[in-house]
């Protein structure tokens, strides 16, 4: 062995910076510890495949104080506790992108969506990490977003080096163990450290950033089949004949040549805008509010997560604000008296410009249009024990949804 070449892995010094991010991140201690280690001379720094094994480099670790060693603990066990490898792979299925740049470009959002908000109160940020406003971006976002927002070009090449493993972006490298390999944990172990992870989250909120807060909500309400059901009945309204579809002279009809002296639109498809009308008549609970808020988040993801296509309308008797969505636990959801719904549909579809599929999330005790709407209607019904929810009249039998509507049943 040369003098210039390191030695072995020194775990004392892993070991000991692990214990410090534990001591700075208590929440994060279950995750943090059931990482299995694994010495590789093929990793620049540390990464994490998506069987929750964390590769270290031998001479990164000699060059890195502890404190920094941290930092770099917490950043790749939160890839895995974000699910950033299943997000990146359903974002490649979703707007086809391949290959490893590309995959380059998933590690590095999903590395400002980390970095943004993780360092502080005893976390040092490691030297090199990457962060939104060294690509010009706003701090507080998604993967999914800052993914569209940049390409790889004189801002990231600094970032080449960058190689979180198939943790952080889905895609496997020669030197992981994979799937079939030793010390990794099956995906019912996963789901049992994060729900760990969610729980001390959820009993000490005012400790955790806001995106790690807001991960533990969801870690709290996973997909269930109706949530399935829901982002498919979504996509189909938004991906039919006619939904997003306009002429347009930007680019002539191909029949123009056919016509000399006149030019012919052609029918061209743009994004499908999303108007969601929720129920927040005094029938409907505190909970199942919430639980809307989460499935207005869906559906975003539902349409290619573009949220600026997305407006939310809350209503009760009256619908008053078609609110843009940013941010979906910032959307005032006040009600409480009677419920009308075809006061939303009505300020819905006097946005300008219109939307192309109207979703409604309800507990179904409400009047409907007497006519179907230019736009296609999927309505998520809250359930019911009973047939009605009328102090006045109990044995009042609300109207079911009409048949122009798709219909899915929630929860």
């Amino acid at each position: 062995m040369s003098p210039d070449e390191p030695g072995a892995l020194d775990l004392d010094k892993l070991f000991a910076a692990r214990l410090q991010a534990a001591r700075a991140r208590p929440y994060l201690a279950t995750a943090l510890f059931a990482l299995h280690t694994v010495e590789s001379r093929q990793v620049p720094t540390m990464a994490v495949d998506r069987h929750w094994r964390c590769y270290v480099s031998p001479g990164f670790v000699d060059r890195m104080p502890v404190e920094d060693l941290a930092g770099v603990w917490v950043h790749e066990v939160s890839h895995l506790l974000r699910d950033h490898h299943g997000r990146s792979d359903r974002v490649a299925r979703e707007r086809g992108l391949t290959g490893p740049g590309e995959r380059l470009r998933m590690n590095i959002a999903a590395d400002c969506e980390i970095n943004d908000d993780i360092y502080g109160d005893g976390l040092v940020p490691p030297r090199g990490a990457v962060r939104p406003t060294a690509l010009g971006l706003d701090e507080g976002q998604l993967m999914e977003d800052y993914l569209r927002q940049f390409t790889l070009g004189a801002r990231t090449q600094s970032m080449a080096w960058l190689d979180c493993g198939s943790g952080a972006d889905g895609l496997a490298r020669e030197w992981e163990l994979g799937p079939d390999g030793a010390h990794g944990l099956s995906a019912q172990e996963q789901d049992a450290v994060r729900f760990r992870v969610a729980q001390g989250l959820k009993g000490r909120p005012g400790s955790a950033p806001e995106g790690w807060r807001r991960w533990a909500e969801k870690a709290f309400h996973p997909p269930q089949p109706w949530r399935e059901l829901l982002g498919a009945a979504v996509r189909s309204a938004a991906s039919g004949s006619g939904a997003g579809e306009d002429y347009s002279y930007g680019r002539p009809a191909r029949r123009s040549a056919s016509l000399p002296g006149v030019v012919l639109p052609s029918l061209r498809r743009r994004p499908p805008r999303v108007s969601v009308i929720i129920d927040t008549s005094g029938s409907v609970s505190d909970t199942e509010l919430g639980s809307a808020l989460l499935e207005v988040a869906a559906i975003s993801r539902a349409v290619g997560g573009r949220r600026d296509l997305v407006t939310v309308v809350p209503c009760d008797a009256a619908a008053r604000i078609a609110h843009p969505l940013c941010r979906a636990e910032g959307i005032p959801l006040m009600g409480g008296g009677g419920t009308d719904l075809r006061t939303g549909f009505a300020k819905a579809l006097r946005t300008h410009p219109g939307p192309d599929v109207v979703v409604v999330l309800t507990d179904g005790q409400t009047p409907w249009p007497d006519s179907r709407p230019a736009c296609r209607t999927v309505v998520g019904l809250f359930p019911r024990q009973g047939a009605s929810w009328d102090e006045e009249d109990p044995d009042h039998v609300p109207d079911a949804p009409p048949a122009w509507a798709r219909v899915v049943d929630i929860g």
